[in-house]
């Protein structure tokens, strides 16, 4: 059975520590790049150039295209862990309620040990799954977040002012 200082405990918590920042420095990267284009947006009034035409064109297909990344990437990941999770939990549930009526009902010492010992290896593999489901749901928000974040944080450096 996994100790409490294993890895695996402490794996979730350091995958959703990671979406958190790569979201902060999305939003981040999002408002420099908001900024900047609304400015152009304004400064153009209803003669914008060609250059500005072709970033606010780029604006609206950049959006698009991230947005289709991550949808195909959250599709991915849940397709490929979040079913096979599910299916196991169940199964470990299963296992778990059918330890503990044997456990109930139990005529003799050595039956009881038995099931308990039964009893607590199901809770330890459901222990185990619910970490893992964890740690599912965050690669499932990292893959979404990844296109995004590489095309707000690659507009806010292309778009940033240049350094004095």
């Amino acid at each position: 059975m996994p100790t409490l200082l294993s890895s695996r405990f402490f794996n979730p918590l350091m995958l959703w520590a990671d979406v958190a920042l790569k979201t902060q420095e999305m939003l981040m990267s999002s408002g420099a790049v908001i900024q900047v284009r609304t400015g152009r947006m304004a400064k153009a009034g209803l003669a914008p150039s060609a250059e500005d035409i072709t970033e606010f064109q780029l604006m609206g297909q950049e959006k698009l295209a991230a947005v289709s990344e991550s949808s195909a990437a959250v599709a991915n990941q849940l397709h490929t862990s979040g079913f096979s999770l599910a299916q196991r939990s169940m199964r470990h549930w299963l296992s778990g309620a059918t330890a503990w009526v044997g456990l109930a009902t139990s005529l003799t010492p050595a039956q009881a040990v038995a099931h308990s010992h039964e009893l607590f290896n199901a809770s330890s593999r459901a222990v185990a799954t619910a970490s893992q489901i964890g740690s599912a749901g965050a690669r499932i928000a990292q893959r979404g977040l990844k296109p995004i974040h590489a095309k707000a944080t690659a507009n806010a450096r292309r778009l940033a002012p240049p350094a004095a």
